[in-house]
């Protein structure tokens, strides 16, 4: 078979269960409540605190816990994530940056 094509038919195969397992949503019946985190000293003024964080495994949500986060860029903001709520259940909404809006 052709090299080119072999590879063309892989990298297709691989993108296809990336996109699978990153669409894939967990629901539950009820949101967890964070753990209490006491926020530490600010590591330099340029960190970000993020509040709440949590991560699906097994069908479930496991907290990835409150800390400080240096911004992927200079002048980059968190938009936190947040806890939907849909006739399947709730689900988290992870938080993500975005450049800073200029007025």
């Amino acid at each position: 078979m052709n090299r080119p094509l072999n590879s063309i038919g892989i990298l297709s195969a691989m993108a296809m269960v990336f996109s699978l397992t990153v669409s894939a949503q967990v629901y539950v019946a009820v949101k967890p409540v964070a753990p209490k985190a006491v926020r530490p000293s600010k590591p330099s003024p340029a960190y970000v605190w993020i509040e709440e964080d949590w991560n699906a495994k097994g069908g479930h949500y496991e907290s990835a816990g409150s800390r400080w986060v240096l911004p992927p860029h200079p002048g980059w903001v968190w938009v936190p994530g947040r806890w939907v709520h849909s006739h399947k259940g709730w689900a988290w909404m992870p938080g993500h940056w975005r450049r800073a809006r200029k007025y």
